[in-house]
């Protein structure tokens, strides 16, 4: 499993974590452009450290998925439960930060001198890069730490551990639940759940999402001719009814990666498919259609007036300077 994993250019941490240089890293070093959380969020891509705590390890075998799943290491059984070994949070920490750098090393010639080093000094963790993190159990002191560090954290999951949610000694700076599908079947079609009742555990999640004091999103992946209709929006609409998200990103599934064996590229639906979702499902929920990103093909609902946060070099000012039909800049997914 390992050894694959390097191949495909993860940076290994102790025997569950890694780190891998993010495609928007290299797009900011180089050609100055940054992701679609630099928009929406304002953080800058070239200071953003792509890492999981839990590499391998999910209870759900999404057909979306575009990183590699258990099961294409032979992992089955109680070997998906649990990690092997618990790595402390402190050791983590310091290791994503070092190898943060390492991935950036290269762009000493290539990169401005300035973006250069503020690369060496990441100030964001995205905990999201594959593998539910969840599954690490100390994930509120590994945040803690983050945050002592100077970074700030955003968490991805896929909500089937609202007990660790519910627990965490510190809360993330933002906390992402990513869904895909809105009822129990849909879920069982979808995203293959190794437990039988992981749907529940998701809608605990998104009820506890209310009481946590961190800003909140819940993202769905848009997947074309699966959940993309009128019933689908009105389903998706009670989950957000159901969790009162401060934000709402509605998302393109990407045919890239382990996915493309599972999904078909007409799977991918484009810009202005997500944009037409994403302002029925402001319809119907009372959120506001407030920005987008062409390359990443994505957008953004809130019921905020203005923004919670610091926009970062590079990032737009405000909601109110990005144009909501998309941008010049348009990158082709291969």
């Amino acid at each position: 499993m390992f050894t694959t994993l390097k191949k495909q250019g993860y940076h290994l941490i102790g025997s569950h974590a890694a780190v891998k240089k993010c495609l928007w890293v290299h797009n900011a070093l180089a050609y100055g452009k940054f992701c679609y959380k630099c928009r929406f969020y304002g953080i800058e891509s070239h200071r953003c450290i792509q890492f999981s705590p839990a590499v391998s390890w999910c209870w759900n075998f999404c057909l979306h998925c575009w990183r590699a799943r258990p099961s294409d290491y032979g992992m089955e059984g109680q070997e998906l439960l649990k990690l092997p070994y618990v790595e402390d949070p402190e050791v983590l920490a310091d290791m994503a930060i070092l190898e943060h750098r390492r991935t950036v090393s290269g762009y000493a010639r290539r990169a401005p001198k300035e973006m250069y080093r503020e690369a060496l000094d990441p100030k964001h963790v995205a905990i999201s890069l594959t593998g539910e993190a969840t599954l690490y159990p100390r994930l509120g002191e590994l945040i803690e730490v983050f945050h002592r560090r100077g970074l700030t954290t955003f968490l991805v999951t896929r909500g089937i551990r609202p007990d660790i949610l519910a627990n965490l000694e510190e809360e993330p700076t933002q906390l992402y639940v990513s869904i895909e599908t809105w009822n129990e079947d849909m879920y069982r079609e979808f995203n293959k759940p190794a437990g039988a009742n992981l749907w529940k555990l998701t809608l605990k999640t998104l009820e506890l999402l209310q009481s946590l004091r961190t800003r909140t999103v819940v993202r769905i992946t848009l997947v074309k001719d699966f959940n993309m209709g009128s019933r689908d929006v009105s389903g998706f609409a009670k989950l957000i009814e159901r969790s009162g998200p401060t934000f709402i990103e509605t998302k393109a599934y990407m045919h890239v990666g382990a996915s493309i064996s599972r999904l078909t590229r007409s799977s991918m639906p484009t810009y202005e498919e997500v944009l037409e979702f994403a302002k029925k499902l402001a319809d119907a929920t009372g959120y506001r259609l407030v920005s987008s990103s062409k390359p990443s093909r994505v957008a953004l609902l809130t019921k905020l007036e203005k923004p919670l946060v610091r926009y970062g070099k590079g990032c737009p000012k405000s909601w109110e300077e990005v144009d909501i039909e998309g941008e010049k800049y348009v990158e082709e997914y291969r």
